[in-house]
């Protein structure tokens, strides 16, 4: 061997063996980066990208999150409201076609015609629906209300009357829960 002597684990020594070259090619020049530091720094720059990438996807997710159980609450809410709804139409019509009973009854009532069985039924059924809410209205004496009351005709009455007022009715009216479901036909005296 001439200037160099042979090493037995493959590595060259003495004059003329030059420094390891860098991965680039370059030898490492002082300041510069090393092989080993690249890396890291590399590693960190996409670590950070990564970190700030999945963070922006949470807060996407949670929105998203916010979103759907904002609008669930909302569905929850409509369904509701318009099962209320529905129920309260169907007790409505069910009532509705009653009134026809109830004005019978009424007028049974006037003329001491209910008796024995049939005395019992008729309250049965006036108590099963005013359970539902309905509520009978339309007497004689009341102040005459236009919300409430369908005038027919012109009625006086024996007294004097400051407001116009009820002095007799046709056909009693019934509310639902507050609302007119059909006014009392009424005949009325005016002061």
């Amino acid at each position: 061997m001439t200037d160099s002597q042979f090493v037995p684990d493959g590595e060259a020594v003495g004059e003329g063996v030059e420094e390891p070259l860098s991965p680039t090619g370059a030898t490492p020049e002082e300041g510069e980066a090393t092989v080993e530091e690249t890396p890291v720094e590399f590693a960190a720059a996409e670590e950070g990208d990564r970190i700030a990438e999945l963070e922006k996807l949470v807060e996407e997710r949670t929105a998203d999150l916010q979103r759907l159980g904002a609008e669930y609450v909302n569905y929850k809410k409509r369904v509701d409201r318009d099962r209320d709804q529905a129920r309260a139409a169907g007790v409505e019509s069910v009532l509705s076609d009653f009134m026809p009973v109830l004005d019978a009854i009424s007028l049974a009532r006037q003329h001491d015609d209910i008796a024995g069985g049939f005395k019992m039924v008729a309250d049965e059924l006036e108590k099963v629906t005013a359970k539902h809410g309905l509520v009978v209205f339309g007497e004689v004496g009341e102040v005459f209300d236009p919300n409430l009351h369908d005038a027919l005709m012109e009625v006086p009455m024996e007294e004097p009357v400051e407001v116009t007022t009820v002095s007799q009715v046709m056909q009693q009216g019934y509310q639902l829960k507050g609302r007119v479901i059909r006014p009392a036909r009424v005949g009325v005296a005016n002061p």
